[in-house]
């Protein structure tokens, strides 16, 4: 059996077999054989036999066509296309848009430069400019794939070569330490600000569905900026003492990304536009619930001024794949992980947990979720899998067990742990197949510095919980 069918097969075998399991006691046979197609949609999203869009377009079609979750046809039908009308994945498709008006101005590659430029002198400070310039772009991209990946490796992997360090030549040189900077912030930032990372937006939405807490930018802010702030900061200068470059000092990059700026010429029109329009977004998003306007309109109504002032045009929108391929996959995420409720499965699960949690203190019980949560992730090559598969029951299990007046700090919390655990595997998130592929750092020293960092960015969580709980 060749590997393709192999992958086909297998979400398929775990369907049928769940589905002739018989239902536990307490679900009905249409809750169970819904558990059965969603458990089915998330190995499809681990092993991806086709695209992850189209395996959750199955699963939400599948579901509706055997009316597991409404009464009629029509009933099921709306189920099904739920995801397309939620206020979430419009915020995550426009932000996708401010990506691409980053990559089109050249402002991110100009900004990118710019910290280069001026605290690049040693390699220390080389690290912070790869890492401020992630920083800068973070609340404006949702991808991290596009924001580490797309617009931070192009600029950062040529710094090595500078310096005649590549993956067959004393890659410790250079290449390593630029190669975990850039991964470790990456990260760290993911879980700063709500719009830095699409998978965060899913599970504020899911916590606003299962667990009635609705979560804004502001309040994702003031938890998690105080607690990731002091972390991005000490980040690359733990990542020079536990694992340095051998050159210390690195007076060539400066001048060379002078001399890419050069080449750049001075700041253009639409890069100003675009300067103005992420100011005017990020204001808005901080204080727009204080003057009753939402975040979703803000991203856009941004977007429809990027295209009118010609930053982006109409065709960029329409032609950018992976904002729509995004859209529809997390459409029918939400969909999916609604009818986990709708189904009376998070209840069966809250009431059988509740049975074996209680006993524990509140704060023994936030602290044993987060750090479930965050090393399930060793199973997952997805984030947004991960996301889907365990956040609705970790929200039910809460939203039981911890006092009211807590809930949306510890929400916060949980899935602030997203973007952070990426760090933990050449897998974990977007970008990491990108870094890890450039061959600088091996995968059995990938997976050591991933188990030191993530039990560093781990416990900076935790002590969240001692701090604001």
């Amino acid at each position: 059996m060749s590997k393709h069918a192999f992958q086909m097969l297998t979400p398929v075998f775990v369907l049928l077999v769940v589905w002739f399991i018989p239902a536990p006691e307490g679900l009905s046979a249409n809750a169970w054989h819904f558990m059965a197609i969603f458990l089915a949609v998330i190995v499809g999203l681990v092993i991806e036999p086709v695209p992850a869009a189209l395996v959750g377009l199955i699963g939400v079609s599948l579901v509706a066509m055997l009316g597991l979750v409404g009464k009629t046809p029509a009933a099921n039908a709306k189920w099904a296309l739920s995801g397309f009308s939620n206020g979430t994945i419009w915020l995550i498709f426009a932000a996708f848009m401010f990506a691409l008006g980053y990559q089109k101005t050249g402002l991110g590659k100009r900004l990118s430069l710019i910290m280069i430029q001026f605290m690049g002198k040693s390699s220390l400070g080389l690290g912070y400019a790869v890492a401020f310039a992630d920083l800068i772009l973070s609340p404006f991209m949702p991808s991290n794939t596009a924001r580490s990946g797309g617009t931070i490796y192009p600029i950062a992997i040529n710094i090595p070569i500078i310096f005649g360090s590549t993956p067959e030549n004393e890659p410790r040189k250079m290449g390593a330490y630029i190669t975990w900077i850039a991964m470790t912030v990456t990260c760290v930032t993911s879980s700063m600000f709500l719009t830095a990372l699409a998978p965060n937006l899913l599970a504020i939405d899911l916590v606003n569905k299962g667990a009635k807490v609705a979560i804004e930018w502001g309040d994702w802010a003031k938890i998690m900026v105080p607690l990731m702030l002091p972390l991005f900061l000490v980040t690359p200068l733990l990542v020079y003492l536990i694992f340095p470059p051998t050159q210390k000092h690195s007076p060539e990059a400066p001048a060379w990304a002078k001399e890419e700026l050069s080449k750049m010429g001075s700041i253009s029109f639409k890069e100003i536009l675009m300067g103005v329009f992420a100011i005017l977004a990020l204001l808005l998003w901080i204080f727009g619930k204080k003057i009753g306007v939402d975040s979703t309109m803000v991203a856009v109504s941004i977007v429809a001024l990027m295209v009118l002032s010609q930053v982006i045009t109409w065709d960029d929108v329409i032609s950018n794949k992976p904002a729509w391929n995004i859209l529809v996959w997390f459409a029918t995420l939400v969909a999916l992980a609604s009818g986990l409720k709708d189904v009376g499965i998070l209840a069966w699960i809250g009431k059988s947990a509740e049975v074996s949690l209680s006993t524990m203190t509140p704060t023994v019980l936030m602290v044993s979720m987060l750090l479930v949560f965050f090393l399930l992730h060793y199973f997952f090559a997805s984030l947004t899998a991960h996301t889907t598969a365990l956040m609705p029951i970790f929200i039910v299990i809460a939203a039981k067990l911890i006092a009211p007046e807590h809930l949306m700090t510890f929400m916060i919390l949980l899935s602030g742990t997203i973007g952070l655990m990426g760090i933990i595997t050449p897998y974990g998130t977007g970008p990491s197949p990108l870094w890890y592929g450039a061959g600088y750092i091996s995968q059995a020293r990938w997976w050591a510095l991933g188990a030191i960092f993530g039990a560093i960015f781990i416990a900076v969580l935790i002590l969240g919980v001692f701090i604001y709980i």
